[in-house]
């Protein structure tokens, strides 16, 4: 039976990037696809493929409960005008305002805990807060798939979810699109960093080291690829690209080509992390990982095996697990890549993800009344 589902996004980028494929998959099989999300000028990927578009803004920071209330309004008239079998969110906002307008309508809407970000990692204002409006919203979602066990417990504990809940592999990795390749076999060793640079992504531990790192072993070189999200970051990078401590790049489109120069990238995250897509998709290209020991990233890394785990926000511990893979042979790093390939092939194949939400529409009653 053909379904009418409606995704709720707060951004393009993460839609395309991340979900596309089961967008793709939902078309094929002759589903109709509805995607609310603030409109980008010029960019018609999604009606191209044959989606319909509503045009919803979403204010992606903060908390300001006029703003909040008003994407409720939004939420309901969107799902009152789609009338959709079925609602896939994504991301903090769309999964908390939108299961609020589903729940009040009678819609069964399935929620991606994508990450918490900054949310949880403090017991301030705003993590109290946000439990709460998880615990009116989500926790009465049809249902609730996580990305790693550290989230999926901390939502149990705090009783923000009841038993409708499931677990992903992350958002998975497209394996055509991240393909293989052997360690660029050169004299300088790179890492890069691939991420917004901020406090919570551990960019001060990531500049640090490599600092610590190029004193010692002058035929490394650090990239960092991303926006500076924030401010008092600019002035900081500039003075260490100029320094040549490291090599800021900017936002890249075609980040693989990037990854392809590397021999490892490196993310010291403080915590907040679904699974991460930056470790999926360097690992899926044969590139050794070296991240922080938080939930997430603990999922795809094997200590020893295809990469290094270190203690987040500890800068010398990093330092230690970038010299322990510098001192390995080239032959030894290689190995580390395959496996890094071999892990992802065997558990986070994007193609699980989607077989898990073409289950749950296969499920899904009839038409909603």
């Amino acid at each position: 039976m053909k379904k009418k589902v409606l995704f709720l996004s707060n951004h393009f980028i993460t839609l395309y990037n991340f979900r596309k494929e089961l967008i793709e998959k939902l078309l094929k099989e002759g589903h109709e696809v509805v995607i609310s999300m603030p409109r980008i000028k010029d960019d018609v990927f999604f009606e191209n493929l044959g989606c319909h578009i509503i045009d919803t803004p979403v204010d992606r920071r903060g908390i300001n409960p006029l703003k909040d209330f008003m994407l409720i309004l939004r939420y309901i008239k969107v799902i009152k005008k789609v009338d959709p079998d079925i609602i896939f969110s994504y991301t903090i906002k769309p999964n908390i305002y939108g299961s609020i307008a589903s729940n009040i309508l009678g819609y069964k809407q399935i929620c991606n805990i994508t990450g918490t970000g900054a949310t949880f990692l403090k017991e301030n204002f705003i993590c109290k807060i946000s439990k709460i409006l998880y615990k009116i919203s989500v926790k009465h979602a049809y249902k609730v798939f996580f990305q790693n066990t550290g989230d999926l417990n901390f939502f149990v504990n705090n009783k923000m979810i009841k038993e409708n809940y499931d677990l992903l592999p992350g958002s998975g990795v497209n394996l055509n699109q991240y393909t293989y390749e052997d360690l660029p076999n050169t004299d300088e060793i790179n890492f890069i960093f691939i991420g917004r640079v901020m406090k919570v992504k551990g960019i001060d531990e990531y500049l640090e080291c490599a600092k610590a790192i190029k004193e010692k072993y002058k035929n490394t070189n650090f990239y960092i690829a991303g926006f500076i999200e924030e401010e008092n970051y600019k002035d900081i990078i500039n003075e260490y690209h100029n320094k040549s401590i490291v090599n800021y790049i900017g936002f890249q489109k075609d980040i693989s080509s990037w990854i392809r120069k590397c021999h490892a990238t490196v993310l010291p995250s403080h915590g907040g992390e679904g699974v991460p897509n930056v470790l999926l998709e360097s690992a899926a290209m044969g590139r050794v990982l070296i991240a922080s020991n938080i939930n997430g990233s603990n999922d795809v890394v094997r200590d020893g095996y295809n990469g290094f785990l270190f203690e987040a926000k500890n800068t010398f511990d990093l330092v230690d697990k970038v010299e322990k893979f510098l001192k390995l042979s080239y032959d030894e790093k290689c190995k580390m890549g395959k496996n890094a390939r071999r892990k992802v092939e065997e558990e986070f194949d994007r193609n699980i993800v989607i077989n898990k939400y073409l289950n749950e529409l296969i499920s899904t009653g009839e038409h909603n009344d």
